[in-house]
């Protein structure tokens, strides 16, 4: 069965060429050119991953992903025709699994989609008979992706539950930066900090008692991070 993709975009052309690009590997791609018609279509179909602009017509794309991030955890590439550092960080705050800035190479794109997709659909394949770990009052379902914390069901995205189960089956291990995202990404290391620096603070707020004062995901100064607490 051919992996599905969401493309939410109101460049007609840049649209044309994604969707042509990606039928060219196999996908089945859907295009929905504002951010309200990308909301029903998500909501009337299975999709593997969703292309989302940042500047879109009705709703925007963080209003979109906002949206998504309610009901859903299914990776979310942004797009932007913006190159700041704030708007980046803002998307990854508010969930997406990963961002690209306009102009990109084909190639790049098609990259980095494979990659999300791979974590999503053959890693959950893989681990379809894995294990629950306990750390403290938290219960990883590595087989479900579900995680826990005192028995209350709690919303992470993919990425979020990847780099978490990392840590989780490498307790008291220290990781630099490098490490995780190459273990989490799945890919080589892009010399970007942020990127797994946002996603430890987001974690953190989901995961922590007082965010401020971490007792399952702990900063080793100068050099990373490390799980801490009981991990069983």
């Amino acid at each position: 069965m051919k992996q599905r993709i969401l493309i939410i975009d109101d460049d007609s052309d840049l649209c044309r060429l994604l969707r042509n690009n990606l039928e060219q590997e196999g996908y089945f791609v859907c295009v929905r050119h504002d951010g309200a018609a990308g909301l029903e279509e998500l909501r009337s179909a299975d999709y593997q991953l969703v292309v989302l602009d940042i500047m879109l017509p009705l709703k925007n794309g963080y209003e979109v992903l906002a949206e998504i991030r309610e009901k859903s955890f299914v990776p979310v590439l942004m797009l932007t025709a913006r190159d700041s550092e704030g708007d980046k960080v803002s998307g990854l705050r508010m969930g997406a699994d990963d961002y690209l800035t306009k102009p990109f190479a084909n190639s790049e794109f098609l990259a980095r989609v494979s990659s999300l997709l791979r974590r999503y659909t053959v890693f959950n394949a893989a681990n379809a008979a894995g294990k629950t770990i306990t750390a403290g009052r938290l219960s990883i379902d590595e087989s479900g992706r579900e995680v826990r914390k005192d028995g209350v069901l709690l919303e992470l995205t993919a990425k979020e539950f990847d780099m978490l189960l990392f840590f989780a089956e490498n307790p008291g291990k220290v990781f630099t930066k490098k490490q995780i995202y190459r273990a989490v990404w799945k890919e080589e290391y892009a010399f970007d900090d942020n990127n797994v620096m946002v996603h430890v603070r987001r974690l953190r707020k989901k995961i922590e008692d007082d965010p401020e004062n971490p007792k399952y995901i702990l900063t080793v100064w100068g050099v990373g991070y490390k799980m801490g607490g009981e991990v069983g």
